[in-house]
């Protein structure tokens, strides 16, 4: 695997880090999260699967001095908080850094290290809304309408993982590590790029939810079937519009690609009506129209396609993407359904690979240095 032999701390936070050591994790390296309490796992445990977990207490001189030493012996570390905390903690990256020229480290928040927000508490939606994009999203005359959370995996985690490669990749050349300092805003803004970069061109010019790609055209919108499920369509070129009304059964002279588009909507709308989705997919799987089903979560494996690229496995019923992109010699190897640590399970073994006795590793559980979860097979 690509990253084998990378050894990553990463350090308990919300989904966007988590999903950062997911991905390097998929792809070979190795993961140690570091757990102040248990709680944490509640919302990233199923992010967890195949890294080990210790407990410590960064609030606890050896806590720090524990953590210290984990570091001293990383290659990435992965670092979720708001700016200034690490530094306050005695691990920002000019005290590890110095230790460990080296390292990677990897920072991901919200707004960035500095600036007028960096210190604010925020969410997908507000740095959605920060970036400017969040105001493209929404029907005509309609309220912008947020996204399902994506904006911190996309705008965060991948852009994250983009920079600690280019990272790694640097430090081959140079024998020194960096820092990547990762934020949701710019990192969403940069995924816009595009989109912000076209808003002169003909494809937008009108308000939200009337342009060529934003719904406002009947040829690329959703439409709901007869069973109450959705077909998506994007039939942009004329040619694929011509086998889209062909596969309707319209005749293309009564409904003009570029003009009418709310009359032919309501049209298309009614046509939809008339078949279920899977007759419609039957229609036009033999047909080069860009119109596909819109496929609910727990069936998304199940489409010839995707079960034929073998795209999902499912853990407890729970259909899971595996990795992406796929490398024709090294491929990544999907952590879902490799065992997830309960917390601070892997305290004693970590401990004892750095140097640490048993007896050494009691005394700081019993004054607190260390914690560990009830159900953790210490």
């Amino acid at each position: 695997m690509p990253l084998k032999g990378l050894n990553v701390i990463e350090f308990s936070g919300l989904a966007p880090v988590p999903f950062v050591g997911t991905i390097l994790s998929d792809f070979g390296a190795n993961v140690t999260v570091i757990q102040k309490k248990s709680v944490a796992m509640e919302l990233t445990g199923f992010l967890n699967g195949g890294k080990k977990s210790i407990s410590i207490n960064l609030k606890h001189p050896e806590g720090i001095e524990i953590t210290q030493k984990l570091i001293t012996n990383a290659d990435i570390v992965l670092e979720p908080y708001r700016p200034g905390i690490m530094e306050k903690l005695g691990l920002g990256p000019d005290v590890v850094m110095a230790k460990n020229p080296r390292l990677i480290y990897a920072r991901l928040n919200g707004y960035g290290s500095y600036g007028q927000n960096a210190q604010r508490a925020g969410h997908d939606i507000n740095y959605l809304a920060m970036s400017g994009l969040l105001s493209l999203y929404g029907t005509k005359n309609s309220k912008p309408i947020p996204p399902v959370n994506f904006s911190e995996f996309a705008g965060g985690s991948m852009i994250c993982v983009m920079g600690i490669l280019m990272a790694v990749i640097e430090r081959y050349k140079s024998g020194k590590g960096q820092v990547v300092d990762a934020n949701i805003t710019e990192g969403i803004s940069y995924v816009g790029s595009w989109l912000m970069c076209s808003q002169d061109s003909m494809i937008w010019g009108k308000p939200k939810g009337q342009n060529l790609l934003d719904g406002g055209m009947h040829f690329y919108d959703t439409y709901e079937t007869k069973d109450g499920k959705w077909m998506a369509v994007g039939a942009l070129e004329p040619q694929f519009y011509q086998e889209f009304i062909n596969g309707l059964g319209l005749d293309i002279n009564d409904i003009e690609q570029m003009d009418n588009f709310e009359k032919n909507k309501e049209i298309i709308a009614n046509k939809f009506k008339e078949k279920t989705r899977e007759e419609w997919c039957n229609i036009f799987d033999s047909k080069d129209a860009c119109v596909t089903p819109v496929l609910e979560l727990d069936e998304v494996d199940q489409h010839p396609h995707n079960a034929s690229r073998k795209s999902y496995l499912r853990k407890d019923k729970i259909v899971v993407p595996v990795p992406a992109p796929k490398l024709s010699v090294t491929p990544g190897v999907s952590s879902s359904n490799k065992p997830t640590a309960v917390c601070g399970q892997n305290t004693r073994e970590i401990l004892e690979s750095i140097g640490y006795t048993q007896i050494e590793i009691n005394k700081l559980f019993e004054n607190k240095t260390l914690f560990q979860d009830s159900k953790s097979r210490l």
